[in-house]
């Protein structure tokens, strides 16, 4: 259900991004796009922000979906690294498996809040390295 709202929802369907796979323990999720005339730049690539757009919430989505209630996430700040023209179709994979979130947890009994990094690799149809992405999320725990 969510995947399909995703794919409904006119900022990532314009842009021509789909929501390819959200597991349902929410460890991973797979997002694509397609290059098309309404994505693409003037030397005919993909454009650098919709590159980075397609990440913008998973790692979000995924670290609050398996804390629960009781937690705050927020994305904090993102960069992107353009490594080679992003042409055809481009993936991104975003996996976040229950032993980090487990580690996440563990470290917020100490603190209560902290920032915590991570990276995903968009890679075209040939898998070839098209950039890199690295998102800061703000994690608190709720007293």
């Amino acid at each position: 259900m969510l995947r399909w709202l995703f794919n409904l929802w006119p900022t990532f369907r314009f842009a021509g991004v789909r929501v390819r796979a959200i597991a349902t323990d929410f460890t991973a999720a797979t997002v694509e796009l397609r290059l098309g005339l309404l994505n693409r730049n003037y030397v005919g690539t993909a454009f650098g922000g919709t590159l980075y757009g397609m990440t913008d919430p998973f790692y979000m989505l995924l670290m609050m979906r398996q804390l629960g209630p009781g937690y705050v996430v927020w994305d904090r700040a993102g960069a992107v690294r353009y490594l080679a023209p992003g042409k055809g179709v481009i993936t991104a994979k975003f996996v976040l498996p229950a032993d980090e979130v487990a580690r996440v947890r563990g470290l917020l009994g100490d603190s209560g809040k902290f920032d915590q990094s991570y990276t995903v690799d968009l890679h075209d149809a040939a898998n070839q390295l098209i950039a890199q992405v690295e998102k800061t999320l703000y994690i608190r725990k709720l007293t």
